[in-house]
């Protein structure tokens, strides 16, 4: 059975904490967001050595090996978004279908260790991208298809709830 997409708008974690993982962006800074990039990818090695770790819990939850797959390409996609941001005026950034890129890119088939290498990669380019963002930087706008507006403090606060949460998903 396929996954059902998800198509709420997760911009609220701006607003409010989460209640599943506990992600408070009124509780972080700009400045802590890298740290918690390569914090996020350090855990994700071990998740991938599971023996289950491409078995989903039930039909409508992703497996773990997914999950990661993913994570990957939300900071591949964000150091994109990052360098639009910073390069061009109010840019409006590609729309990413997250779901038709796990059938397309047959996220639960991959290999465990090179999914692992390869988030660890992807995370310290972003990591290093956020900390190069100049001082007068972080008020710069972009936009997504559906009209949200972020500047690029609020995409590092919105960008780094979604790979938190991908982690509490798979505890």
């Amino acid at each position: 059975m396929p996954i059902v997409p998800d198509t709420k708008n997760w911009t609220w974690v701006l607003e409010a904490p989460c209640p599943d993982c506990g992600y408070d962006a009124s509780t972080i800074t700009v400045a802590d967001v890298p740290d918690m990039i390569r914090a996020n990818a350090a855990a994700w090695p071990a998740v991938l050595e599971r023996a289950d770790v491409a078995v989903r819990p039930d039909d409508s939850t992703w497996s773990p090996l997914e999950y990661a797959a993913h994570v990957r390409d939300v900071f591949r996609i964000f150091a994109t978004r990052l360098a639009l941001i910073l390069e061009e005026d109010e840019p409006e950034f590609e729309n990413w279908d997250q779901d038709a890129t796990a059938v397309a890119q047959r996220y639960g088939e991959q290999d465990p260790a090179t999914v692992g290498v390869e988030l660890v990669e992807a995370a310290s380019v972003l990591a290093a991208a956020f900390e190069a963002v100049p001082a007068d930087a972080w008020q710069r706008r972009g936009l997504r298809g559906d009209g949200a507006a972020f500047t690029t403090e609020t995409l590092a606060k919105y960008f780094i709830h979604d790979p938190i949460h991908h982690l509490w998903d798979v505890r």
